[in-house]
């Protein structure tokens, strides 16, 4: 299984998940058509699934497009059935989506949305976080509560620690500033800096990240408690 970052919008990543046996591919929330369309018919590549992590704009925007083309399948979580367009497949917590060569746990992690998910395709440790865990950051918390958000993150702490971490934005450089100004002794997060300059400065992605990288750097991760968190949550509303 091959992941291909597609940079979509501003500053969005859509993700082609690629059978290159089958030349066949998921994408998970594609922002926009275009940019997908583009990789795909260079390469002969036929999308097969749309995977909505939530009804944000931002992550749906490509969907109608995409399936009028492709005729492309639209996956999303079950309380998210009228708000995700096109949707096809509706999703449960802790259900197992099986399609061919692509196997997904679906995990509802609500905070920044009622409805978000992540998809973790186990076998493979991949976990594609939308907008709830980011690299060095967690998502604004929009619909749900402080506590889900925390929870939720804690239920993805849970996870393999050699899990690699695709989020929907690339926020990284901005996040390790607040992380950096909360936890400035970490010896881990300063080398980490070191590589999200690096990578930045060369126009590459900071994605993937790896669990374990983000329990030993995040600072969202790192919160012991909930009141811990929610202070934490505010301070980088504003920062």
């Amino acid at each position: 299984m091959k992941i291909e970052i597609i940079p979509c919008l501003q500053d969005n990543y859509s993700y082609l998940i690629i059978d290159e046996d089958k030349l066949e591919a998921c994408v998970v929330d594609p922002s926009e058509a275009k940019p997908i369309i583009n990789y795909l018919s260079d390469k002969n590549i036929n999308l097969k699934y749309i995977l909505n992590t939530h009804h944000h704009y931002d992550h749906i925007g490509g969907n109608t497009e995409l399936k009028k083309k492709f005729g492309t399948v639209v996956l999303g979580f079950n309380g998210d059935a009228k708000r995700i367009p096109e949707i096809d497949i509706l999703l449960k917590d802790n259900e197992i989506w099986n399609s061919g060569n692509f196997k997904a746990k679906i995990i509802h992690i609500p905070g920044h949305t009622t409805g978000h998910i992540c998809f973790y395709f186990f076998e493979e440790n991949l976990l594609f976080t939308g907008d709830t865990l980011f690299s060095l950051g967690c998502g604004r918390i929009f619909e749900g509560t402080y506590e889900q958000m925390y929870n939720s993150l804690n239920k993805l702490k849970s996870l393999p620690k050699e899990t690699k971490i695709y989020c929907g934005h690339e926020y990284t450089l901005n996040n390790s500033k607040f992380c950096l100004e909360h936890d400035s002794e970490n010896s881990s997060l300063l080398k980490k800096i070191e590589f999200i300059k690096k990578q930045r400065n060369n126009n590459l992605p900071t994605i993937p990240s790896t669990l374990q990288d983000e329990i030993d750097c995040n600072i969202f991760l790192r919160a012991n408690d909930l009141k811990t968190f929610s202070k934490l949550r505010d301070l980088k509303d504003n920062f």
